[in-house]
């Protein structure tokens, strides 16, 4: 079985546009969450969100080529240019046909699903743009940046809601495990801030009108993000020939189902989830230093978490610190889980441990770390990335220092 390896990561989200910026971010434990800004925002019940500022996409695509780019999809290319970049990877000749995308959204182009609507049903128009499909598909961002790069080999986009990034990953991880390819370009992007996107997740009734205080007492509900994390995964010998950076190695991943219901989280699911994690690594619950929650800022999320973490790391579960960056950047829904990894490869790489800020009230059943309001310098050799989505589909990825 191949070893795989990081070797190139790149973002875009409502903290900044670069791995650099989201790193210092994380550090300040700086909030990205503001007021929206959106057609038709005073129709909305709930008026906040974690935006991605100045983004100027005029600036950054070819005119001809920026008509077939929902926003998930900008997002999705912009940061993949980082991670291939910092990669130093060239795919011209062989290694074009070795190398893949596999990357994780929820749903896709919904910005071109809202406005589409809007055209048709507000404006009174019987047609919309000839490229609305090709912007609105799942599979958009993927494609795009197989064509962008000339990557040949198998390339597909999973969505399994909010574990979609960290099942790409993992099944990225897996396929290089298998000699499917030799590198993969995998992560996650999400854009569903417009004002269809927020209707829909109104009627939940699980958003926070002020804040996401993950794990805190006086919670009130998760606060919707966008943006795009994109990570080069390579093969070990691959990366040690070419004398590549390794930022970490990627070395378990389990994805489990609750077979429960399709919106309430499940212990079980969870704790089977990060206990096949760590198996599939070879980990002991002590070896693992940090752990970035799904911590939603939801009732019903934060305590299964933190009992499902209990149930797996046993007494050592008070030992490990774990906190949730969804309190700064808001929750991606397909892209959170890719822009997450970036707090476990901070950990890794620069002993940062990024805060859960917002913590203001203790509350007995999140009884554990969750590393409040301030970042923490500490030796972290594994951390794992948990995401567990609505209809029970539970994906945990663990790294490796290396």
């Amino acid at each position: 079985m191949k070893r795989v390896v990081i070797t190139g990561a790149g973002t875009i989200n409502p903290l900044a546009h670069d791995v650099a910026g989201t790193y210092a971010a994380f550090t300040e434990g700086r909030c990205g969450i503001g007021p929206l800004e959106m057609v038709d925002k005073d129709r909305l019940d709930i008026q906040i969100g974690a935006q991605v500022q100045d983004w100027l996409p005029n600036d950054l695509f070819d005119r001809q080529k920026i008509v077939l780019y929902d926003r998930f999809t900008q997002f999705a290319l912009m940061a993949a240019r980082q991670a291939v970049a910092q990669s130093g990877l060239s795919f011209d000749g062989p290694l074009g046909e070795a190398a893949g995308v596999v990357l994780g959204t929820a749903a896709g182009g919904v910005n071109t699903w809202n406005d589409s609507y809007r055209t048709v049903y507000q404006d009174g128009k019987n047609r919309v743009h000839p490229f609305v499909v090709p912007k609105l598909m799942n599979n958009a961002a993927a494609s795009h940046i197989s064509m962008e790069f000339g990557l040949k080999g198998p390339s597909f986009t999973v969505a399994t809601a909010c574990a979609s990034s960290n099942h790409a990953m993992g099944l990225a991880m897996q396929m290089l495990r298998g000699g499917s390819a030799k590198v993969i370009v995998t992560g996650g992007s999400e854009s569903m801030l417009c004002f269809g996107g927020i209707k829909a997740w109104e009627g939940l009734r699980v958003m926070s009108r002020d804040a996401c205080r993950p794990f805190s007492l006086d919670r009130s509900g998760m606060v919707q993000g966008e943006g795009a994390g994109v990570f080069v995964f390579e093969e070990f010998e691959h990366a040690r020939l070419r004398g590549a950076e390794i930022l970490a190695e990627v070395i378990g991943f389990s994805m489990t189902s609750d077979a429960s219901d399709i919106v309430m989280p499940s212990r079980q699911g969870a704790a089977r989830a990060i206990a096949g994690a760590l198996r599939d690594g070879g980990l002991n619950p002590e070896d693992v230093g940090y752990i970035n929650a799904h911590g939603t800022g939801t009732a019903a999320n934060d305590k299964t978490e933190c009992a499902a973490v209990s149930e797996v790391f046993g007494p050592y579960a008070h030992r490990v610190m774990m906190s949730s960056t969804k309190s700064m950047h808001g929750h991606l829904i397909g892209g959170t889980g890719a822009v997450e990894l970036l707090a476990c490869l901070l950990a890794l790489t620069q002993g940062v441990i990024a805060p859960t800020i917002g913590y203001q009230v203790p509350d007995p059943d999140c009884n554990l770390d969750v590393v409040p309001n301030c970042a923490r310098q500490a030796k972290v050799d594994v951390a794992l990335s948990n995401a567990f989505a609505f209809g029970g589909m539970n994906a945990v990825i663990a790294l490796r220092k290396i």
